[in-house]
């Protein structure tokens, strides 16, 4: 009665929440989880599913996969026979069920609450090691390359997830902010968020009156935090849920399932409209 969850990291407080609506669910039923953090890495992702099969578990979720690289045979062969849920993941497994949220309709969201405050030019934060980044990077690159080079307002501080993640979006945006003419940043999750603003304060920028940041994810952290932070909500909670109600659909009866689920603003202090 186990079931095998695989997270890329620890430290963002997504994957907590996540967690927190398969363990909610899976309770009800009386499975229990196994837990393992892959660091992001596709190879771990693999061995971590390898691992899983030989300790026997119902089925195996995973959530937000680093899939670079990636090749479908080999996530069959490491799967075998035990069912697989993939979390806001854009690989494709024969047999496996998806739970997503719309993350390119998110930050396309995103651009557009950030341009009804009249702002123009926005500066584009993101990690690596990840599909969900590339998938927002796509949706700004689809509304901005027409308006301005966006390639000079696209920053990636590197790790996104990890406990340094926050202080390397510091360090990456404290000499651009100085010099950029963009009036808001869009953060890939809340973490880069609170970077992004530290790096305003560093620097004698007041948010949201100089300039405006939003995250993504809508983490408790974004809502403990000075500005509170607006965010795009990504349903943490009912994503794990549903991952794990149609994980337990698919061990019944053998039939997959995708759920899409999506995303709303959640509107705080941290953005206004352009004043300069």
């Amino acid at each position: 009665m186990n079931i095998g969850v695989i997270v890329p990291s620890v430290y963002n407080m997504f994957f907590a929440e996540v967690l927190d609506g398969i363990e909610d669910y899976l309770r009800r039923y009386s499975y229990f989880l196994m837990l393992s953090c892959a660091k992001s890495d596709g190879e771990q992702e693999l061995n971590s599913i390898r691992a899983f099969v030989e300790e026997k578990v119902c089925g195996i979720i995973v959530v937000s996969p680093n899939t670079q690289g990636f090749n479908p045979e080999r996530y069959l062969e490491a799967v075998k026979d035990t069912p697989l849920v993939f979390v806001n993941a854009y690989c494709k497994i024969p047999g496996a069920s998806y739970v997503s949220n719309d993350e390119e309709l998110g930050a396309l969201e995103a651009i557009r609450f950030l341009g009804e405050l009249g702002h123009e030019k926005i500066l584009f934060v993101r990690g690596e090691n990840a599909d969900s980044y590339q998938v927002k990077e796509d949706a700004f690159r689809s509304v901005m390359s027409d308006k301005f080079n966006v390639e000079n307002y696209i920053v990636n501080i590197g790790e996104g997830n990890s406990l340094n993640t926050a202080d390397l979006t510091t360090y990456k945006l404290s000499e651009i902010l100085l010099s950029t003419d963009a009036t808001a940043v869009f953060c890939c999750n809340d973490l880069m968020a609170v970077g992004a603003i530290n790096a305003c304060h560093q620097i004698g920028l007041e948010v949201p009156d100089d300039i405006s940041v939003i995250g993504y994810d809508n983490t408790s952290i974004a809502n403990y935090f000075t500005p509170k932070i607006t965010s795009v909500d990504q349903n943490m909670f009912q994503l794990g849920r549903n991952a794990a109600q149609v994980l337990i659909e698919k061990i019944k009866t053998g039939k997959a399932k995708r759920i899409t689920l999506y995303n709303t603003i959640i509107e705080r202090e941290s953005t206004g409209v352009v004043r300069r």
